[in-house]
């Protein structure tokens, strides 16, 4: 929270890359993406995806604390602790040479960029200032919130679309028909426990909102979990999905190029001898 204060205007706004917050604060990617899917479903900050000109993507923040004012107020108030405490803060802060702009906060005033050259001031966001956390409202308040929502928790901030809960019904009646197929071997195997329908549709939905990730995507993703056998037994829920999603990526082979043992190579398989004679040897 933070480094992303460091990085925002007087407005509350940054774009700094996953990795580049991850060097500055010597964590994980994967660490940062978890942190920042906090900050936003506790209200504190705003995430917006942004399309650049050749079809790539990046991550647009704006700090919304309990208002735009507010969020303001309190990165401005960072930044000039910061340049009070530190000496030659500014331009030396920042690895990518981003620097902090004066003037007022209204108007067409430049914001702080990771490039050298100041990024003008969209006239128009689609990011809107935060309200209260969900944890805090009432059950009708959350839903005139999340009008979307066909289940959810109000007190633990979760909830999922019709959408998003049938994909976790999907998932959940692949990860029945294994056990019910091993129960066909193994008359012991015990039928599992029916999922948290609400945890398991918001760990969709994030999938969907923060990780960009689509429903077809996403199941496309679980068809070739179960697939492997390694992975099927460590990938049974969303939540899992989600956390090894990096390493799905990396490991499995894609659609259509074959099957191989925990993502990778079979160390341990010892290929059989081959005794024949190429032609012009003699045995």
């Amino acid at each position: 929270m933070l480094k992303l204060a460091d990085n925002a205007s007087d407005q509350g706004e940054c774009w700094p890359s996953y990795q580049h917050i991850a060097d500055q604060c010597e964590i994980s990617r994967r660490s940062v993406m978890n942190h920042v899917a906090a900050l936003c479903e506790s209200g504190l900050m705003r995430k917006e995806t942004r399309s650049g000109p050749k079809g790539n993507g990046s991550n647009f923040y704006r700090l919304t604390l309990s208002g735009a004012n507010t969020s303001a107020r309190v990165v401005q108030e960072i930044h000039q602790d910061g340049e009070a405490n530190s000496p030659g803060a500014g331009v030396g802060d920042s690895p990518d040479g981003a620097t902090h702009s004066p003037g007022d906060s209204e108007g067409d005033s430049p914001r702080i960029s990771h490039s050298s050259e100041p990024v003008k001031e969209p006239e128009n966001t689609s990011c809107p200032d935060a309200p209260p956390s969900d944890g805090k409202l009432t059950k009708t308040d959350f839903l005139k919130r999340h009008p979307e929502a066909v289940v959810y928790s109000p007190a633990k901030r979760q909830w999922g679309s019709q959408e998003d809960l049938t994909c976790a019904q999907w998932i959940w009646k692949r990860v029945l028909k294994l056990y019910e197929e091993a129960a066909t071997f193994d008359g012991e195997i015990v039928r599992p426990k029916e999922p948290n329908w609400t945890a398991w549709a918001n760990e969709v939905r994030l999938m969907r909102t923060l990780d960009g990730r689509s429903h077809k995507q996403i199941c496309e993703m679980f068809k070739r979990v179960q697939s492997d056998t390694f992975w099927v037994r460590q990938v049974k829920c969303p939540a899992k999905l989600r956390e090894k999603w990096d390493d799905l990526i990396i490991r499995l082979p894609p659609p259509g190029t074959g099957h191989y043992q925990a993502g990778g190579r079979d160390i341990n398989q010892i290929s059989r001898p081959d005794n024949t004679v190429p032609p012009g040897f003699r045995g």
